[in-house]
């Protein structure tokens, strides 16, 4: 009992000193272990996409062991083993072939008509630069104040802006396509290890209840009984929560853009595939996203048409409307549980340390932090008796009630 309480203080010492360490090196030194986790990150980033498609990958793999393959599966969990190999491999067999016929037709179909609204695009920047020059000297000829006081403040701020463009526009350019030479590098890079991770995948995806199996013996050994059965519900939640969002928000962008798609070869939009695409991965990011799409996506066709510009916004608006009262509810439900302001919340604060991936993977990341607390907070009123309805703290401190309160934790 005294070795046991002395290795339990000598480890928090060492903890508590390691801590301090890592945070003076982080603040004022020369922040090794930043540099240490990027080189880590860098080193296993083929494994974690891996991990990755196979997570995305996993359901469409048990449909199929279900569906196809039910009587090898049941035979082989009678024998006390972990899947049947035979019907593993069709199973994997039969989703990879799915995905390549779609990845097949996808580019096939989508990336020509892609590259022609590009080419387009470009063959017309002329044609554009011309309309938006004229839209401003005819906005300055009618409008004499407007013109004057434009003059006066290009006088004023002529040294400025000149200096802005020798000290900053162009040694930016020259970053940029310093930034420009280097991404074919670092897009070989991407497919290697896209190419490395999708290798992976399979085989987690041919071990998975191996795998889960080990985890949950190494959770068994290394806790007491308690701490394990708390681990294995919050990853059951932590699960649910981004298996539901993760998936359910891809399946949804990508049928928002088919939808966009075919509706805008329908009305003969301009840029009907490019604007498609911009839509359909803007979707991605929640609340956000349609907004982050749309600009982008009407300027485009303002520049061809305003009429067809200002059908594509209403579209656009009736499309959202669509998909967040009907599609979204369907595919993702109330997977998150978070009210609007706390997805916006997570949004700006996600987008704000990590970009883009933090803007769609803070919403579940905040969820799950969500629903720790939540369950947390419950699990202490109910064990002093409160009432866990927010409706009885409306006007003040409620009663404790013990017949109504029998202590039980919450859900997590």
């Amino acid at each position: 009992m005294r070795q046991s309480r002395y290795w339990k203080v000598g480890m928090t010492a060492f903890l508590t000193v390691a801590a301090i360490l890592l945070f003076y090196d982080t603040m004022f030194g020369s922040r090794a272990a930043v540099t240490f986790t990027r080189t880590l990150l860098d080193a296993v980033a083929p494994i974690l996409y891996g991990a990755m498609i196979a997570y995305l990958l996993a359901p469409v793999v048990d449909f199929f062991d279900r569906r196809l393959f039910r009587a090898l599966t049941e035979k082989a969990g009678k024998k006390g083993r972990f899947c049947a190999t035979e019907a593993r491999a069709g199973s994997l067999l039969i989703t990879w072939i799915l995905i390549c016929i779609f990845t097949y037709l996808l580019m096939s179909v989508l990336v020509p008509e892609v590259y022609r609204s590009v080419v387009r695009l470009v063959g017309n920047l002329e044609i554009y630069y011309n309309t938006i020059n004229d839209w401003v000297t005819n906005l300055l000829n009618k409008s004499p104040t407007l013109e004057k006081w434009v003059g006066e403040q290009l006088d004023v701020y002529y040294q400025d802006l000149t200096k802005l463009l020798t000290t900053q526009v162009l040694p930016q350019a020259q970053q940029l396509m310093n930034v420009v030479s280097g991404g074919i590098v670092s897009a070989m890079t991407f497919l290697k290890n896209l190419l490395v991770g999708i290798i992976v995948s399979i085989y987690l995806l041919t071990t998975k209840e191996r795998c889960i199996a080990y985890c949950r013996k190494l959770v068994w050994g290394l806790f007491s009984v308690k701490n394990a059965r708390w681990i294995f519900r919050g990853t059951r939640k932590i699960d649910d929560i981004f298996s539901g969002f993760v998936r359910g928000k891809l399946l949804d962008s990508l049928i928002i853009g088919i939808i966009c798609f075919i509706c805008s070869r329908i009305f003969n939009f301009p840029y009907a595939p490019l604007v498609s695409v911009i839509v359909g991965v803007t979707n991605i990011i929640p609340f956000f996203g349609p907004f982050l799409g749309a600009v982008p996506s009407v300027f485009l066709i303002l520049l061809d048409s305003p009429i067809k510009a200002l059908y594509f916004l209403i579209f656009i608006i009736a499309l959202q409307q669509v998909d967040g009262n009907i599609i979204g509810p369907k595919i993702l439900g109330d997977k998150t549980g978070l009210s609007s302001l706390w997805v916006i919340i997570a949004i700006l604060v996600g987008g704000s340390f990590f970009g883009v991936l933090g803007m769609f993977f803070g919403v579940p990341v905040f969820a799950c932090l969500h629903s720790a607390i939540n369950f947390w907070v419950e699990t202490r009123l109910r064990s002093r008796g409160f009432p866990v309805d927010m409706a009885a703290y409306r006007d003040g401190q409620p009663r404790p009630d013990a017949k109504k309160n029998d202590g039980k934790p919450g859900e997590f």
